[in-house]
């Protein structure tokens, strides 16, 4: 299945033990609290750990995902009332209602086709209020990060709250100019389940110019979660771009 960390429960029930709050929700969540009280939305929110971190801080939250199951363990969680979840895509946003769009964990790159990409940061434009800035991360394609991707270097073990242990690795499956596509393995203890995906790694002049077309200015591009300059940080391009103010 495609994506089948988000869209089934056995594995979103995984991707939340893997995945606790880290320092790349510290740094979305510190862009955000510049705009203090703000209308957020969360866009592929997963199973909400940034939504409902940004909603603990004083923001008004909306979290949007296409995948159901990840949206069901979301709003199981303490604190799930106070964020608004919607299943669906940037299509259905309404316009001009938001302060600032956040889009975490890589979503970016789940957009491999150029214009489906576009369409996506047209609809979140038009999401924005005047001025409304869009934050995002996406990998460096320079750090080559799919190299890591293999048996060896990604296999670990994760534990469930139920005291279960599954093993996990990666194998790439292709590489093909800036689009990486690879399996993700999952060993229970009785049986083996895989997900697939492609991700479009696209260079930091791709991602300036696709900003630019759907009519957002680019105010920094960071190289790590400590704000560093690009290549000298984690081999990520973490952007904050604006819209315009008129």
């Amino acid at each position: 299945m495609e994506h089948a960390e988000f869209n089934d429960a056995r594995l979103v029930e995984v991707y939340d033990a893997e995945c606790p709050w880290s320092r790349d929700d510290d740094f979305f969540l510190s862009v955000v609290d510049e705009t203090p009280a703000a209308r957020v939305l969360d866009l592929g929110c997963g199973t909400g750990r940034l939504a409902l971190g940004m909603a603990a801080a004083g923001h008004t939250v909306t979290g949007v995902d296409p995948a159901r199951a990840s949206l069901q363990a979301a709003r199981l969680k303490p604190g799930a009332e106070q964020v608004t979840w919607i299943e669906g895509t940037a299509e259905t946003l309404p316009e001009r209602s938001f302060d600032v769009v956040v889009m975490t964990s890589h979503v970016a790159q789940f957009f491999v086709d150029d214009d489906e990409w576009g369409r996506t940061l047209a609809a979140v434009e038009r999401s924005l209020v005047p001025g409304g800035r869009l934050v995002f991360d996406s990998r460096e394609p320079q750090d080559r990060r799919w190299e890591r991707w293999n048996p060896i270097d990604s296999r670990r073990r994760v534990r469930l709250p139920d005291g279960r242990e599954v093993g996990r690795w990666t194998r790439v499956t292709a590489v093909q100019g800036g689009v990486v596509s690879f399996t993700q393995h999952y060993v229970f203890p009785d049986e083996e389940l895989v997900s697939t995906a492609t991700l479009r790694f696209r260079a930091e002049e791709e991602l300036r110019a696709s900003l630019q077309a759907a009519g957002f200015s680019v105010e920094w591009i960071y190289g790590g979660w400590e704000r560093q300059a690009v290549g000298e940080g984690d081999g990520e391009f973490l952007v904050i771009a604006r819209t315009r103010t008129w």
